[in-house]
């Protein structure tokens, strides 16, 4: 009887209603921002905000675009209606602002320019399936785009017959390159095919004198083939493709040097991997033999753009919690931080003269601005104040925990604590694994509205620990590549390890403890639940469960041979000892079965087979769907929803 009354003492918070406190329903209403890019001269930067339409029938985000000047005495908002505007793109000559919208009368993502003088927004491009990627021409009279080859005249009358059945793996569409003059050729713009065949453009850049675009290229568009990626060139003009760069795996993201001839890209050196290791190459704009450059940290890099002498490079990669701008010597030096500190720099633009940077910098604590910077001295300036209301609320601090695994593995994860800590006290903990497994958390704004609304957590007097067990990226090529062969296993210990750390800090009561994840997080905790009973509530979300019949119904079935050292036929054992549904059996802890009904990444199936399984073992389970819904929800409404459902299970379970 005493050790039930202490464990509802500790599980009990209570909380003060107010306007102040953190749910999910408040927090939606964080506005997302994105998408910085810089004028040619570095003085104005565009980006993006997002924000929730909640009215009525309405549950989407709209975007629009908001310009700054880069000593932050200006702000303004650019683009406005009912319809998103997005991929903001200044002209060369700074005279306009491009951006991608489907606010045209045939509902396709079209590129539109605006003076920056003011006036109305121009449609430019006229693609019958909508624009996919888009830059413009280096002297500003031309823009490229991709957009996907639309049907066919009888793939059109076969529709209208109810003749358009498919078969798989044919009749694929494929991106291809376009241009569009800025100028009128009379009444249109002059419209030109640069790329034709069986071949999926990806990503694309213009030379520098603007003769030919360079871009990387797959076999199709299915998510499957990315280690088919190749580098080609075209004359911007038209003309025949001419490959540069044909290694077996992933060859891409071409970004030219600013004299025109070098072309720096982002390689496996032909050897493709799920959990990816990648480094920067440079190769002769006329063709030759690559050359790597100096391996970065994380060996993950994305390349930003060349200085301007073309000495170097930007790039963007992790750095354990912290997300950072590098600079990486063309001699094959090694890299440097050019951005410091604690927090996160994302979306990193560089301006056409190369001697400004615009970046998103976020820290738990303060939610993500976009700043901007000189590239000869780190200097930033803020620009942006999209959610003030976000500021200075009473919110649970986050902190970097550190712990070791049983097999001396260091761990790190981020502990964010209650909303008005007491010292001394035992709280409940979240444990929330992030998805991938590759994937990280960082030291991002907790308060924005999330499936996991960790703010939210915090206002009910729970501990998250969100931690990067093995597998995770961040850390180097050999911590993500841990979890080979070992799914379910090592990075149980990791994150079990972490748990019993916050434990034996006397901060979590271990009679109270939840987990939940989305993805490899679902995987997990889905797993956790067949090997423990510690926990008193789990929520599965979109969770990988049964790894034999995942590489049969996902859209990436090389995924997990890759991870498994072969197909399921041939290594039977292995997959059924690391999926969840052939220990199912052992399951008592309540779960909760989240999925999103049109997720072809993580098909419903799999949270449908554990759900039926639990309910027929006699354990308490619900599982909830969501229409329309990807392996992301994409739905303000339904993230709310997704947050307080979670919230409701766990406080329920814990019989709070």
């Amino acid at each position: 009887m005493k050790s039930l009354m202490l464990l509802l003492a500790v599980v009990i918070v209570p909380s003060v209603m107010s306007q102040d406190r953190w749910t999910p329903d408040m927090m939606i209403t964080f506005k997302r921002v994105s998408s910085p890019a810089l004028s040619a001269d570095g003085r104005f930067v565009a980006y993006v905000v997002s924000t929730p339409n909640m009215e009525g029938e309405k549950s989407e985000f709209i975007s629009q675009i908001w310009v700054a000047s880069a000593d932050g005495k200006q702000n303004s908002q650019y683009t406005f209606g009912e319809k998103s505007s997005s991929n903001p793109r200044f002209s060369p000559d700074g005279n306009y602002l491009a951006f991608t919208s489907s606010r045209g009368s045939d509902s396709k993502n079209q590129v539109w320019i605006l003076r920056m003088a003011g006036g109305e927004a121009e449609q430019v491009t006229k693609a019958k399936t909508g624009v996919g990627s888009y830059q413009w021409s280096p002297d500003g009279k031309r823009i490229a785009y991709t957009m996907v080859d639309p049907d066919a005249e009888q793939e059109e009358k076969d529709a209208k017959e109810k003749r358009d059945w498919n078969i798989a793996d044919q009749n694929f569409k494929y991106a291809h390159l376009h241009t569009v003059g800025i100028a009128k050729d009379g009444k249109e713009r002059k419209v030109q095919r640069l790329t034709g065949g069986k071949f999926h453009v990806t990503s694309f850049v213009w030379s520098p004198d603007g003769k030919t675009i360079s871009f990387s290229h797959q076999e199709n568009p299915t998510a499957d083939v990315w280690p088919s990626t190749n580098i080609s060139t075209v004359p911007s003009d038209s003309g025949a493709v001419a490959s540069l760069v044909a290694w077996k795996g992933s060859d891409a993201d071409p970004e030219y040097s600013p004299d025109g001839k070098w072309i720096a890209f982002v390689s496996d050196g032909g050897d493709p991997r799920w959990a990816f290791q990648g480094d920067v190459y440079v190769v002769a704009a006329a063709g030759g033999t690559p050359r790597k450059l100096g391996e970065t940290k994380d060996r993950a890099p994305g390349i930003t753009s060349w200085s301007a002498d073309g000495k170097f490079l930007y790039i963007y990669e992790t750095e354990k919690t912290t997300g950072r701008i590098w600079t990486l010597p063309i001699d094959g030096g090694k890299p440097a931080a050019f951005t410091g500190g604690n927090g996160t720099f994302s979306g990193a633009a560089i301006s056409g003269d190369m001697k400004t940077a615009a970046w998103i910098y976020q820290t738990p604590e303060t939610p993500p601005d976009v700043f901007v910077s000189s590239l000869r001295t780190f200097k930033p300036q803020k620009v942006s104040n999209v959610n003030p209301e976000f500021v200075n609320r009473p919110m649970g601090k986050t902190e970097v925990l550190s712990w070791k695994s049983p097999d001396g593995r260091e761990i790190e994860g981020l502990l964010t604590y209650p909303v008005n800590y007491e010292k001394g006290r035992q709280y409940p903990l979240v444990l929330n694994i992030h998805g991938g497994p590759t994937g990280i958390f960082t030291q991002s704004f907790t308060g924005a509205g999330s499936i996991y609304p960790i703010q939210a957590f915090a206002q009910e007097g729970y501990l998250v620990l969100r931690p990067n067990p093995r597998g995770s990226g961040g850390y180097g090529k050999e911590f993500r590549f841990a979890n080979y062969n070992d799914w379910g296993f090592g990075d149980y210990e990791d994150d079990i390890a972490g748990v019993e750390k916050v434990v034996q800090m006397g901060l979590a009561h271990p009679d109270s403890l939840v987990v939940c994840g989305w993805s490899y997080g679902g995987y997990m905790t889905s797993f956790i639940v067949t090997k423990t009973n510690r926990f008193k509530a789990a929520s599965v979300g979109a969770g990988v469960t049964n790894l034999m019949s995942f590489v049969g119904t996902a859209d990436i079935p090389g995924f997990l041979p890759d991870y498994f050292g072969g197909e399921y036929w041939d290594r039977m054992e292995t997959y059924m000892k690391h999926s969840a549904m052939f220990h199912v059996k052992n399951v008592k802890t309540p779960t909760q079965v989240i999925h999103g009904e049109r997720d072809v990444r993580v098909p419903p199936s799999q949270g449908k087979e554990f759900y039926i399984a639990l309910k027929r073992l006699g354990v308490k389970t619900e599982m909830i769907t969501y229409p329309r819904t990807p392996h992301g929800p994409q739905e303000p409404k339904f993230i709310t929803d997704i947050g307080k459902r979670i919230i409701a299970w766990f406080n329920g379970s814990l019989g709070r």
